[in-house]
């Protein structure tokens, strides 16, 4: 197996991902494996903090690294909270804040004027000068949902509702969160382009 290391704290996207790469014959290993901290993430866009946080990782590990940043987009609030979507109610954040404000701020609107996407960059850097690093994004629209609903999932999921599956990405199976989300389109793009070059 080659070994990555995920430039990420997170353990959602850590199982995410992992199931995702074992195919390929990639292990997947989060950088506090490592004793890797979390590094700023200083970007203006997911492309520029998804390669600040993989080189650091690279650097740090003296392995390739993979790392995604990912947000949600909200028409209604011109995009945002964007790269903020982690930190969106305040710098110490959790994922109960964050739905709260975003409920707050739309809930006097109609279902037809909540519409949304995630967007996701995946950023491969074989070492941390890496003059090439791998660029894969994805992107999954759906419309912001006041009541949360679904076990599965983290961030905005349960408010994340998928017209054309009834249900919000909380509550679909890992399978399809898997195939269908904007980290999966974004990974689909980074496994055809790893299956025709070695890292």
């Amino acid at each position: 197996m080659k070994r990555l290391v995920l430039a990420s704290g997170n353990p959602g996207k850590l199982r995410e991902l992992s199931v995702i790469l074992a195919d390929l014959g990639y292990e997947l290993h989060a950088q506090s494996e490592f004793g890797v901290p979390e590094v700023a993430e200083t970007g203006t866009t997911f492309v520029e903090n998804a390669i600040i946080k993989a080189r650091h990782a690279a650097e740090l590990t003296g392995l390739p690294a993979l790392a995604d940043d990912s947000g949600i987009e909200v028409d209604a609030l011109h995009g945002a909270p964007g790269v903020y979507s982690a930190r969106f109610s305040g710098a110490d954040a959790d994922d109960a804040a964050n739905n709260a404000l975003l409920v707050e701020k739309l809930r006097q609107l109609p279902a037809a004027e909540r519409g949304a996407r995630y967007r996701t960059v995946i950023v491969l850097m074989r070492h941390a000068t890496d003059p090439s690093p791998l660029i894969c994004e994805g992107s999954w629209q759906g419309i912001i949902q006041l009541e949360p609903a679904g076990e599965g999932g983290f961030g905005y999921d349960p408010h994340f509702f998928l017209p054309d599956m009834g249900c919000t990405s909380a509550q679909l199976s890992g399978a399809d969160k898997n195939r269908l989300s904007h980290r999966g389109k974004a990974l689909a793009v980074l496994k055809h382009r790893l299956q025709r070059q070695s890292v």
